[in-house]
């Protein structure tokens, strides 16, 4: 099963494997890499650390849709703590045909170390940290 997280902190606290990015540019580049196949799940949290956000991922969905070849993406999972911000994603999606359900408070991804140790500078990589 692909999947594609998109947190500057948070992980998987069950262990499964993913593709992690920790940046919004890690997170477009990652996304690209699934552009010719099948990407199962995708988890978006909203801030991303500093002045990053979501956005340029939620961009590069969007560009696709609109030129009529949208990612193949099974369900994305909108995690995010930010009430407004997960909600304009969760619309933004939703309006070019993406199945979005929201996340928020899943107990899927938290914290596997203290917030103040991770670094939102790393990207990518299978498992994340």
């Amino acid at each position: 099963m692909a999947v594609l997280l998109v947190d500057d902190l948070r992980s998987f606290l069950d262990g499964r494997s993913a593709d992690v990015a920790r940046t919004s540019a890690a997170g477009v580049r990652l996304l690209r890499g699934y552009r010719n196949r099948r990407l199962d799940e995708l988890w978006l949290d909203h801030d991303l650390g500093g002045d990053d956000t979501i956005w340029p991922v939620v961009e590069e969905l969007e560009r696709a849709a609109f030129d009529g070849r949208p990612f193949d993406v099974g369900v994305i999972h909108v995690h995010s703590a930010n009430p407004a911000g997960a909600a304009k994603m969760a619309q933004a999606l939703r309006h070019w045909g993406y199945r979005v359900v929201p996340a928020s408070g899943s107990p899927l991804v938290g914290y596997l170390d203290e917030p103040a140790a991770a670094s939102p500078y790393t990207s990518g990589g299978r498992g994340g940290r």
